[in-house]
């Protein structure tokens, strides 16, 4: 176990290394930060000192490293548009996208796995059909067009919730949560909807796989023998041979709902990370797009790394696998 998990976390660390190389790419050839800092009436020995105080005056691989080193202690500058920590900026916009995200996933998992059973039990039903049907739009159907549209039915026409906006929150320390508060909680709605539905029919349509490749198997045929109910055939020893690859997947997908969240957040106007780096990018913030990329992918790799751990602790023969791959390597 212990050669397993050093394998998989140097792979994390080189991947976390490959990204803040792009990252510090985009701070080094997106534009000049010294030209974007200052304005056109600042004289060259301004320009001079900034570029020294930001460590331009060194060599590439120098400033790589300083560029590691800073990013290791959570320093990626100052915002060119709000000339604020960039570090700060993120901590403040990271519990919102966090408890939108947290809704989706709840979201997915309560609505898809129901779905997902009674596709696979009733399979020839008109109405499996029909959410057969409606699943293949899910997924096909862009996030942003369904949130327009969730915003002209329920808010513009019906005005049942809140358009845009994240609503009244509460400060708990360094926390905001909305949670709380009557309008927070409205206001998660629309588009903690719109971001879980693609994540709803993926998880629908992997129970129904799963389900019916378990329902042939010898076990169930054994349950059945038993006289066991098809409440408990279903649902004590089928669903819970499924369970494990839906929460692979819903692990994994997390991360790729922060990464993704941006457009939801910016058809809702919801004040996340999303939404600060479509705003960094439209006013060239160098510091947070890197700083955003970077929080981003340590997130998606540390959850895909967490979920090989669980893996490997719940079958031991992918440890077995790793340590005889190593071994042949030598």
């Amino acid at each position: 176990m212990p050669a397993f998990l050093f394998k998989r976390l140097l792979n994390a660390a080189g991947v976390m290394l490959a990204v803040a190389f792009l990252a510090f790419l985009i701070f080094r050839f997106v534009g000049d930060p010294v030209e974007l800092m200052l304005n056109e009436q600042a004289s060259q020995a301004q320009r001079d000192e900034l570029r020294i105080r930001l460590g331009l005056d060194k060599g590439f691989v120098l400033q790589f490293a300083t560029f590691v080193g800073n990013a290791l202690h959570g320093d990626f500058g100052i915002s060119y548009r709000n000339q604020q920590e960039v570090f700060t900026l993120i901590s403040e916009r990271f519990p919102a996208t966090f408890e939108l995200v947290l809704v989706a996933t709840f979201l997915s998992l309560a609505v898809g796995i129901p779905l997902g059973v009674y596709t696979a039990i009733k399979r020839d039903s008109l109405m499996a059909k029909f959410l057969q049907f409606v699943s293949v739009l899910g997924v096909s159907l862009p996030s942003f067009a369904l949130g327009i549209l969730f915003i002209l039915l329920f808010s513009v026409t019906l005005q049942w919730l809140p358009a845009f906006g994240r609503g009244q929150v509460v400060q708990i320390g360094w926390w905001s949560t909305g949670f709380l508060t009557p309008s927070g909680r409205l206001a998660l709605i629309l588009p903690g909807i719109t971001l879980s539905l693609f994540q709803i029919t993926l998880v629908m349509r992997l129970v129904r796989a799963e389900m019916l490749e378990t329902m042939r198997t010898d076990f169930i045929r054994f349950a059945r023998a038993r006289g066991l109910t098809l409440r408990a055939v279903h649902f004590r020893h089928a669903l819970r041979n499924c369970l494990m690859p839906v929460i692979t997947v819903t692990g994994l997908q997390i991360g790729n709902l922060i990464a993704f969240a941006l457009v939801t957040e910016t058809v809702f106007q919801w004040p996340g990370m999303g939404l600060l780096f479509v705003q960094a990018v439209t006013f060239v913030d160098i510091p947070v797009m890197a700083a955003y990329l970077i929080v981003v992918s340590f997130i998606f790799v540390s959850l895909n790394t967490l979920v090989d751990l669980l893996y490997a602790y719940v079958d031991p023969r992918l440890r077995e696998d790793a340590i005889s791959g190593a071994a042949n390597a030598r």
